[in-house]
């Protein structure tokens, strides 16, 4: 079953790229705060920087360099939830894409780690919106996934 997840995982990625049309808008780093901000979150999150982000989320294990990290605002639990939100700014859409996978790769690992020692966590991490527009990607994992949505579209 742990073996099936990131199959599926990657599976769903490429499925919601694929649906991804053309000139859409890029996500901007302040749409991080602005989930915080329409109470998306459970609880406050810290804010991690750039360096702590890139090495987190396993994007080097993706072929990125960490130039390729050209922005980012992420918001994440200390410890009493799973709950994050995260805006990546890459140097191109293919990049975008190879983080994509990074963080739906994170995300597995999140579930696996969490079963036992957060299990009323689970929920959220597998209901875990990853989005790519333009150079850009998306994460959240929210107790409100719905007012998260709304606050970024």
């Amino acid at each position: 079953m742990k073996k099936l997840l990131p199959i599926v995982l990657a599976l769903s990625l490429a499925l919601s790229l694929s649906a991804c049309g053309g000139g859409e808008e890029s996500y901007k780093p302040e749409d991080v705060r602005a989930m915080a901000d329409a109470g998306a979150f459970s609880e406050e999150l810290e804010e991690l920087d750039g360096d702590t982000a890139f090495a987190l989320y396993g994007l080097a294990d993706r072929g990125l360099e960490r130039e390729d990290l050209t922005d980012c605002a992420i918001l994440r639990s200390a410890g009493a939830t799973c709950e994050e939100g995260a805006v990546l700014v890459l140097s191109d859409r293919d990049k975008a894409r190879d983080a994509a996978e990074a963080l739906y790769t994170y995300n597995g690992r999140q579930i696996e780690a969490n079963e036992d020692y957060r299990p009323g966590e689970i929920p959220k991490l597998k209901e875990v919106y990853i989005d790519v527009r333009g150079n850009t990607v998306l994460m959240v994992v929210a107790g409100d996934l719905d007012a998260a949505k709304d606050a970024v579209d």
